[in-house]
């Protein structure tokens, strides 16, 4: 059974349409990125569901329940959203950020900081406890961000069935820490959260997710497992760029690597 379930969701601004009428399942411990070029909806299909925004026509369901009907409170026990701009000012420590996530249960305070210690260990940003958010780098405060959101919805017992949205989070990371926040992703999936992201990074969305999204101009254009999604034909059509698709040697999720033309001397 779908814990997210999406319907004939559009958005139009201005009478200017941002997205079309896209329908979307995700199921328990599911992980769906969305891809596109950059306008192609990706975040406003993310603002639309998770009510940041209003959406012309459509619905959102969580399990059977309209997402809009649902209280607040529960509704924060529930889902967790990182969105692409994190603005704060206050010095806050690192433990203390991660810790705002927690306001919306009641599970006291001591399991509270057991639930916080293990979101920041699995982030790797436990030795960011103590310092003082504005003095973090974008990546250290982007991961800070991340294990807040993890930590909302930790634990099934506090509220159930559980969504994650993230709009992309990798941004601002290093090469390794794209791929440690992306297994940390895959494993908070396992214990039964359902998550929908959207990624830049193709080759990488490829790797840890159990489908695809393709969207461009507000239209859905595909949805299936990487491999299926992903040929040459649909990326150089969507990105407007040639492209190689390669098999990964272990595991044969698809790479995507960008033809490069030869060079033209500047000069005869």
């Amino acid at each position: 059974m779908s814990l997210l379930r999406i319907t004939n969701l559009s958005v139009e601004i201005n009478h200017k349409p941002l997205l079309q009428p896209l329908s979307l399942t995700v199921t328990a411990g599911e992980v769906v990125s969305i891809i596109g070029p950059n306008g192609a909806g990706k975040t406003t299909f993310l603002r639309a569901i998770s009510g940041d925004i209003a959406a012309t026509s459509g619905s959102v369901y969580l399990e059977q329940s309209p997402l809009q009907q649902i209280a607040p409170r529960t509704r924060a026990r529930q889902m967790a959203v990182l969105s692409q701009h994190n603005a704060l000012e206050f010095a806050f420590t690192g433990f203390e950020v991660v810790a705002m996530s927690r306001s919306p249960h009641s599970t006291g305070s001591v399991l509270d900081l057991e639930i916080c210690h293990a979101a920041m260990a699995a982030m790797d940003v436990t030795h960011l406890a103590e310092r003082l958010y504005p003095t973090l780098s974008g990546g250290e405060q982007q991961r800070l961000h991340l294990a807040r959101v993890l930590a909302q919805i930790w634990r099934e017992e506090d509220a159930g069935q559980r969504l994650l949205l993230l709009d992309e989070p990798v941004t601002s990371l290093d090469l390794g820490h794209q791929h440690q926040l992306m297994a940390a992703i895959r494993r908070f999936a396992a214990t039964g959260v359902s998550v929908l992201m959207t990624v830049h990074d193709i080759t990488l969305a490829a790797a840890y997710s159990d489908r695809i999204l393709v969207l461009n101009n507000g239209h859905n254009v595909a949805c299936g497992a990487p491999q299926m999604v992903l040929t040459q034909a649909l990326v150089e059509e969507v990105f407007a760029m040639p492209v190689y698709i390669l098999p990964h040697p272990q595991t044969g999720a698809p790479i995507v690597v960008g033809k490069t033309a030869p060079e033209e001397p500047l000069c005869d």
